[in-house]
């Protein structure tokens, strides 16, 4: 009971965060906002690093923990009630992820999904509560400088989420740099490039192990980055002594406003694509990097007139233009025939794989 109040309190939370970003969700679409969010997301990793403590105010934790201890027990209800309550008692070593977890909750705008995540995460809270009733305290580990350890694993986890959500609107190469520099740092915290005791544990060199991984990957995305690759995927693809031919990648048309768009449609008798993109969206550089690119799908496109409506500034006319087709922003992929009108059935919203997309490439050809 007390670990199920805290749980729902928290899934509360979660579907308040996500209603809340669905209402906020245009103004999100910006790099300034997306640049923010990266931001809180590195100050709260701060705080797993032990720079600062961040946690209710000393005068509402007391409140809030003598309302709890004068709640009556031996009946659940009592005991939810005080679940409930120490949800709201937050500690230094949570309040990172959970604010980590409604920011990112927020961003996407989706209630259910916040609701549910949150939910988990009260769950996954209480789980070693349930632990400690059900078996004896010699099987639980005692508190020690491992504690110390998921800390500041959390705060690289922090720091990793703050570089991805920030990756569309900044250069490849520094996307490539933060990788590098977050990989090599968390390599030198596990010591990697420090020897080992004559009687080391095993945990000792599986950790240092581990280190001497991410330094390599780290070491590899730097060199990548200096020379010249902008995948940190492959980072030393660009070294390849013969490398493959690429793929040519199809080129589209940019499309402002809906009188461009029908100006076009109305001067081609070839079937048309018309893709919304946006420098923030990441399912749309996706599809540039994984679909478009495949060999096969690159033929298709090669038989279309490729359309590119670009809403990344969010103009009045962009507005129009998503409106027209019934869209709250990108991707969204529209296949028109050669009059100019929209093919039912054929859209595709969101991230697709290079085959289901070559499966409806023919579709419309």
């Amino acid at each position: 009971a007390y670990v199920l109040g805290m749980a729902v309190t928290y899934a509360l939370a979660g579907v308040a965060a996500g209603m809340t970003g669905t209402m906020l969700s245009a103004a999100l679409q910006n790099v300034w906002v997306l640049s923010t969010f990266a931001l809180m997301f590195v100050l709260l990793s701060l705080s797993m690093f032990g720079f600062y403590e961040l946690q209710l105010p000393s005068a509402l934790q007391s409140k809030l923990a003598d309302t709890a201890s004068h709640g009556k027990g031996g009946h659940l209800g009592g005991v939810t009630l005080m679940g409930v309550l120490s949800a709201l008692i937050v500690g230094p070593c949570v309040a990172a992820p959970l604010a980590g977890a409604l920011l990112y909750i927020a961003q996407t705008g989706d209630a259910v999904l916040g609701g549910w995540a949150l939910f988990a995460m009260g769950l996954g809270m209480g789980a070693p509560l349930l632990a400690v009733g059900v078996a004896s305290r010699s099987l639980l580990p005692k508190v020690g400088p491992w504690m110390e350890g998921v800390k500041k694993a959390f705060g690289v986890m922090l720091l990793a989420v703050a570089l991805w959500m920030i990756t569309p609107v900044i250069p490849p190469l520094a996307t490539m740099l933060g990788w590098a520099a977050l990989l090599l740092f968390s390599a030198i915290f596990l010591h990697a490039i420090d020897p080992l005791p004559p009687q080391a544990k095993g945990w000792q060199r599986f950790w240092k192990g581990a280190g001497v991984v991410l330094l390599l990957a780290g070491a590899a995305i730097l060199v990548g980055a200096l020379a010249g690759s902008r995948d940190p995927l492959q980072p030393l693809s660009v070294l390849r002594a013969q490398a493959a031919a690429p793929v040519d990648v199809p080129q589209f048309e940019k499309v402002d406003s809906i009188a461009e768009l029908d100006a076009r449609l109305a001067t081609t008798d070839r079937p048309v694509l018309l893709d919304f993109y946006a420098d923030w969206c990441v399912s749309c550089k996706e599809m540039e990097r994984f679909t478009f690119s495949d060999a096969a799908v690159a033929a298709r496109m090669g038989h279309m007139l490729l359309l590119k409506a670009d809403v990344t500034a969010n103009t009045d006319e962009h507005k129009a233009l998503l409106k027209r087709f019934g869209l709250f922003g990108p991707p969204g992929i529209l296949f028109f025939d050669g009059q100019g009108k929209e093919r039912a059935g054929l859209r595709v919203v969101g991230f697709m794989k290079a085959e289901p997309f070559a499966t409806v490439l023919d579709r419309a050809l």
